[in-house]
């Protein structure tokens, strides 16, 4: 099928252009006018500091990184058209991840160039248990490389290859993943457009605790709720009829996953035929039957989920959030409470308590490193917290998630919750999401909570600030400038007296830089550790 790319529109906020007229008395008028607007810029620039938004897509710069000195290469794990996926080692930390290497001879066109930078662009914003993580994004004169976590689970596809299909339990749980990252992006107004089961892989090899993750976002954009979308691209099993006819939404993505629970509980595609042309004449229709053998022992609630994704008009297709709070899914994964290490617990709740949110700088390095420099292994205990507090399964914390979920947890720590009234434990909460909601959305994000709530210890290590402390340091002079921290907080038109401000609350030897010893000492105060 012909894969026509177009650019999202660029959401800037313009300042509006106005005046206004004062009368000026005295023959100071003009030199108290200068002064009035010197320091009103000064105001507006700190507070355009003070008030950035903090998330972990804006450490993922197209660096200077040199693959060969950062990183070494152990094996290619899988090939494609466009390049490889190489196992790769950070010499450095000696954290394994998976690089993609693309090679620009393949990336000539124009929209080849435009997808490969929206993927990356989209990646940097997306912050989901479900959806694959980009730590690193560069390119040397030959390649691009992108770097994300190694998920050593493999693909869905082959998964439901090995199994034939699977057990109801199974299917729910695996699906409900699916819907918790699809209705987090619809949420935030990105649509994928090319759900399969290849784009979806396995975590671990560990079957009990199966974690999926969406990946490739070579075909994802923006979308607007008002807009219809026209670009015909997909794969043949899973595009929706409405993309056929070149006018749909969002919910194209909710069709993809019908097809994908109609596979995992009958192993076989709904749309199926010998060549591609067969198999889209049959998506055309919208008809699929459920009088097969497999479907037999299939319970008519999972039928019915099956039914509400695969409607033919999108105006009547169930929602992402709809499907995820399906009476199906809920029966299924009623029981997914997994039990939590209580020491690991003890600690996260501590370390989110003792969480002091006051220098922007020390904010930002954190969540660098909380987001950027911890392992899979590492986050596995906070992961199934994070996940017994998403009541909603949607991958971020509300306010009414975080106050159940905090006296659930004060609970499991043995702490005795009878004395503390509703309102106080709101009273805690409201300080907690206030100090650790680092992008102001409202929302906890995955990041923001591994960030607070991660041992100190595992992050303050000597490599992991080293290397925290490299990335401030673009220059590689062994101090961060004033300049420097203007590139990474992307407020490069923020005055150099805002950055000054910054730096002096850090900058002990009033070199007018951070130096190495400054950095840890900031971080270490900001965790009280």
């Amino acid at each position: 099928m012909g894969q026509e790319i177009s650019t999202p529109n660029d959401a800037r906020n313009e300042e509006g252009k106005g005046s206004y007229k004062k009368n000026l008395k005295g023959s100071n008028a003009k030199g108290e006018q200068k002064e009035g607007s010197l320091q009103m810029s000064k105001k507006i620039a700190q507070n355009s500091f003070n008030n950035s938004k903090l998330r972990p897509g804006m450490f993922i710069q197209n660096s200077n990184v040199v693959f060969n000195e950062q990183y070494k290469g152990i094996k290619i794990l899988g090939k494609g058209s466009f390049g490889e996926v190489i196992l790769s080692r950070d010499k450095h930390t000696g954290h394994e991840y998976a690089i993609k290497v693309i090679s620009k001879k393949h990336v000539k066109r124009k929209t080849d160039k435009q997808s490969l930078l929206r993927e990356v662009e989209l990646l940097k914003m997306l912050d989901h248990i479900n959806i694959m993580k980009l730590y690193e994004f560069f390119e040397d004169n030959n390649y691009y490389y992108l770097v994300s976590d190694v998920y050593s689970g493999g693909e869905l596809f082959d998964e439901i290859i090995s199994r034939k299909r699977f057990y109801e339990v199974d299917a729910a749980r695996i699906i409900k993943q699916v819907l918790s990252g699809i209705t987090y992006m619809h949420k935030n107004n990105v649509v994928h457009r090319d759900l399969k089961p290849e784009n979806i892989l396995l975590e671990t090899k560990n079957k009990e605790d199966m974690i999926i993750k969406i990946i490739d976002f070579g075909l994802s954009t923006h979308f607007e709720y008002s807009k219809k979308m026209k670009d015909k691209i997909g794969t043949a099993y899973y595009i929706a009829p409405d993309v056929l006819h070149g006018t749909y939404d969002e919910k194209c993505d909710i069709w993809s996953c019908g097809v994908i629970l109609y596979i995992l509980l009958s192993g076989c595609p709904p749309f199926n035929g010998s060549n591609e042309y067969d198999i889209l004449k049959k998506v055309e229709t919208g008809k699929y039957t459920f009088d097969l053998p497999q479907f037999k022992k299939i319970s008519d609630k999972a039928k019915d989920l099956i039914r509400k994704m695969l409607m033919y008009t999108s105006a009547v297709r169930i929602s992402a959030r709809d499907a995820l709070e399906h009476e199906w899914i809920r029966l299924m994964t009623s029981k997914d409470n997994v039990s939590i290490d209580i020491p690991s617990l003890e600690l996260s709740i501590t370390n989110i308590r003792q969480f002091q949110s006051t220098q922007k700088l020390a904010q930002a390095a954190l969540l660098y490193m909380g987001s950027k420099l911890t392992t899979i292994d590492e986050t596995k205990e906070l992961t199934k917290i994070f996940k017994r507090m998403d009541k909603n399964g949607d991958g971020q914390l509300d306010r009414n998630e975080l106050v159940i979920g905090y006296k659930e947890l004060l609970k499991l720590k043995g702490e005795d919750t009878s004395d503390l009234d509703n309102a106080a434990i709101e009273y805690e909460v409201d300080q907690i999401l206030s100090s650790i909601d680092l992008d102001q959305n409202g929302y906890i994000e995955y990041s923001e909570f591994l960030t607070v709530a991660i041992d100190r210890k595992l992050l303050l290590s000597t490599e992991r600030l080293e290397k925290a402390f490299k990335l401030f340091d673009k220059d590689g002079s062994g101090k961060i400038s004033a300049n420097e921290l203007a590139q990474l907080f992307g407020l490069s038109d923020v005055g150099s007296d805002c950055w000054k401000t910054v730096l002096k609350e850090v900058d002990q030897n009033n070199d007018g830089e951070i130096d190495f010893k400054e950095f840890r000492d900031m971080l270490v105060k900001l965790c009280n550790y």
